[in-house]
């Protein structure tokens, strides 16, 4: 049952990400609407109607035909304009910024239920047309189902001008990276909340893996998420530790080893386990915060390549970094779980000094020849040097890649460099 419902979930988070899911619910939802007017209609309601509020109700068929067209002629061309209006944004993000960031544009809810709204309207619309006859007098009409259509024709109206709308904001840059940066903060604050939280099940010791037994991978995918609680369960029950050795977020190919464990399994139970672990094809800053850092970091190096050249957003991209990085600084490095105390499961993780290391290689190669990029980065650098860390390791590798910065940078003047080093050098407050 246990893994059912995490199969539920995943795939329900697989398909959430698509384009199509929301209008197609809302689409269904407006089929089925038409359905109960069409049946309501059969039980006299718009005569009831008519009866009280008769200025609100069609009198005639012919009439009712024309506006439900109209109605649907129009919802289609916006319809069309608006689909053509999302693919020019996914297109400009992609050449301008990074193609990293489509699934999230894709997955925006706003987009989604406003398309999915024009498209439940008109069929909506189209169905009611089928049940009005151009000859019913006016208490034989479905006037109520037509009010309907009409009132969400001009609601779809309104639903149009909020979409243009939100579509231009969308597609700035600062919107796009506060939109990242917001799911990156919520993740990390989750995950530093539940160290802290449960202080007493992160354990630093952890015993000698080498010579465990490896299991491979059954699929290839982004490793996503794993169930701590289910794998812990299975654990416990055949009195085992098991060490997953890729982190979460990394491609791991299939038939290559991901788990160690510290006596031979069956198939039964290493099944299990796999079942437990979710691979992607797509990746998800919601699962995985590290993706944060690299699509900021790549949109700071694509903004600094010769064909764009836009500092400016480089030097907005090191700011939303340097934040993120003064809050991963509060996480542990440590991927060891215990409970019932002893530990069970060590995850491979992805630590401070690798991550920033990744990041600050991309922006020293294309930002190395930029004065005003690279004392953005030494400011950054500086700063994160005063903040509270997890680790004492974390300022060491903060000052050695402050170290680098500055034995890579190359500029043409030598006042850049002068300032710069001074700058790296003081020990003042920035």
């Amino acid at each position: 049952m246990k893994h059912f419902l995490i199969r539920i979930a995943t795939f329900f988070r697989t398909v959430q990400s698509k384009i199509a899911f929301y209008p197609t619910l809302i689409a269904i939802a407006g089929f089925c609407l038409a359905l109960g007017m069409i049946i309501l209609e059969q039980y006299g309601v718009s005569r009831k109607i008519i009866e009280i509020f008769p200025l609100l109700m069609v009198e005639d068929g012919d009439t009712a035909l024309n506006v439900l067209s109209t109605c649907i002629g129009g919802l289609i061309s916006m319809m069309v304009f608006s689909f053509s209006m999302v693919m020019l944004l996914l297109s400009q993000a992609s050449s301008n910024f990074s193609p990293r960031l489509l699934p999230g544009l894709i997955s925006n809810k706003r987009h989604q239920i406003i398309l999915g709204f024009f498209l439940a309207t008109i069929i909506y619309n189209i169905f009611t047309l089928f049940s009005v006859d151009s000859g019913e007098e006016k208490y034989m009409l479905p006037g109520f189902s037509i009010l309907l259509g009409v009132f969400f024709t001009i609601l779809a109206l309104s639903a149009f001008i909020f979409f243009i709308h939100n579509i231009s904001q969308s597609i700035q840059i600062n919107n796009i990276m506060d939109g990242i940066y917001d799911q990156a903060i919520h993740r990390l604050n989750e995950i530093i909340d539940a160290e802290e939280k449960d202080s007493e099940m992160l354990v630093s010791h952890f015993p000698d893996t080498s010579e465990w037994h490896s299991y491979t991978s059954p699929q290839s995918g982004y490793f996503q998420n794993i169930s701590i609680k289910n794998i812990t369960d299975i654990c416990k029950k055949n009195d085992v530790r098991v060490y997953i050795t890729s982190p979460k977020g990394l491609f791991v190919l299939k038939n290559n080893s991901i788990l160690k464990a510290s006596k031979v399994l069956d198939d039964k139970v290493i099944g299990g386990i796999f079942s437990n672990i979710n691979f992607a094809r797509g990746e998800y800053i919601r699962d995985n915060y590290i993706l944060a850092f690299k699509q900021i970091t790549e949109i700071a190096v694509k903004a600094m390549s010769p064909g764009i050249n836009d500092p400016g957003t480089a030097v907005n991209a090191i700011d939303y970094l340097t934040e993120l990085f003064a809050l991963r600084m509060k996480k542990n490095n440590t991927g060891v779980l215990t409970a019932d105390g002893k530990t069970y499961i060590k995850i491979a993780i992805i630590h401070f000094e690798e991550l920033l290391y990744n990041v600050m290689a991309s922006l020293r190669t294309y930002c190395k020849h930029d004065p005003i990029v690279v004392q953005k980065l030494i400011w950054m650098l500086k700063y994160l040097q005063d903040q509270p860390a997890a680790d004492e390791t974390y300022t060491t590798s903060i000052k050695e890649e402050l170290k680098v910065l500055i034995h890579d940078m190359d500029f043409d003047s030598k006042k850049d460099e002068r300032i710069l080093r001074k700058l790296a050098e003081t020990k003042k407050d920035l």
